[in-house]
């Protein structure tokens, strides 16, 4: 386990990259943490390092976003926050993506945990005062 403090958001970029180098063949990133513990600004900064371009924000209502990186690379932004049954993963297709080798990014995957795929690596983000933030990277 990888374990980072950061004192700023200015450092996002730093834990971003750290998550990409962890991944090790794994294509499916889990974030787990609170309710504005910064799930989603640090999936922007991992989109960001891929070389997207495009504007980043929770899918919560979509349940998926699509950016695209440098190299046509995919990179789908998961939110499954609001769900309310696990039903709803099946009518999205998740199997298509997660198993597609394209990089998933998951929030909230407390509510589909035993749709998880058995590698995910998992970034757990704890918020203290101000940006302060903890990282722990599986």
């Amino acid at each position: 386990m990888k374990r980072i403090e950061i004192d700023s958001l200015s450092q996002l970029d730093m834990v971003a990259e750290e998550v990409l180098a962890a991944l090790d063949g794994r294509s499916v990133v889990i974030f787990r943490g609170g309710m504005g513990a910064g799930k989603t600004t640090l999936i922007s900064r991992i989109a960001a390092a891929l070389g997207s371009e495009d504007s980043v924000t929770s899918p919560t209502f979509a349940l998926v976003n699509q950016y695209i990186g440098e190299n046509d690379c995919r990179i789908y932004h998961f939110d499954f926050y609001r769900i309310d049954s696990i039903d709803e993963v099946f009518d999205l297709g998740y199997e298509e993506y997660f198993y597609s080798g394209d990089l998933c990014l998951v929030e909230w995957p407390e509510k589909i945990e035993p749709l998880l795929p058995e590698d995910v690596m998992e970034v757990r983000i704890s918020a203290g005062d101000d940006e302060e933030r903890i990282f722990e990277i599986e």
